[in-house]
């Protein structure tokens, strides 16, 4: 009998210390993401960050970027070349704003080809530009990789018309996003092979 109650006891505090650890990780990040989204409201973003996947983000960027043109514009893997520079052109942008980079193969990719350029030339905060329907899996992957960087962003998002993605996806590359972070792995291969 009293080895039932000393292991109970034993199996309590156990739960019970677990309980507590996980709490105090989920109260650490909450209060990181909350320091995140404060200094973001607080901080005037320094670029454009345009995720390539559809032209009509392009579009909307270049009308978006006529009222800040103090600002740099970096499009992740969009259209090609030609139409980029086509679509900001006729917006009147002038071409030394304007960064096309064509390493990214997918959303996590969109960031992690790009942050440490951002990082380097003193960027600490970006208006971040994508389709509403693909916003929440951009957020989620910016706040860690971006976040990781101290860089912040305001998500703008453009109308799609399209129903959001589903949170498996947001799940899922926000787990490459912190495997990215401790290991420099974006696992694209294995995200190409399945679904994005």
């Amino acid at each position: 009998m009293w080895l039932r109650i000393n292991s109970n006891t034993r199996r309590y505090k156990h739960l019970r210390t677990s309980r507590s650890f996980w709490f105090l990780v989920g109260l650490l990040m909450a209060c990181w993401f909350g320091y995140q989204q404060l200094k973001s409201e607080f901080q005037r973003p320094q670029a454009l960050l345009v995720l390539g996947g559809a032209t009509e983000r392009e579009v909307f960027a270049a009308k978006f970027a006529r009222s800040h043109p103090e600002l740099p514009i970096w499009v992740s893997s969009g259209s090609n070349p030609e139409f980029a520079e086509w679509v900001f052109s006729e917006a009147g942008i002038k071409s030394d704003r304007l960064h096309l980079d064509y390493r990214a193969v997918d959303t996590v990719t969109n960031f992690t080809t790009l942050v440490d350029e951002l990082k380097g030339r003193g960027i600490e905060s970006v208006y971040l530009i994508t389709s509403d329907d693909h916003m929440r899996r951009a957020q989620i992957i910016g706040e860690i990789v971006l976040g990781s960087r101290g860089i912040s962003f305001k998500p703008v998002a453009v109308p799609s018309g399209r129903t959001p993605e589903p949170i498996q996806k947001a799940v899922r590359d926000g787990a490459r996003a912190i495997i990215w972070l401790t290991t420099g792995y974006t696992g694209a291969n294995f995200s190409q092979a399945r679904i994005d």
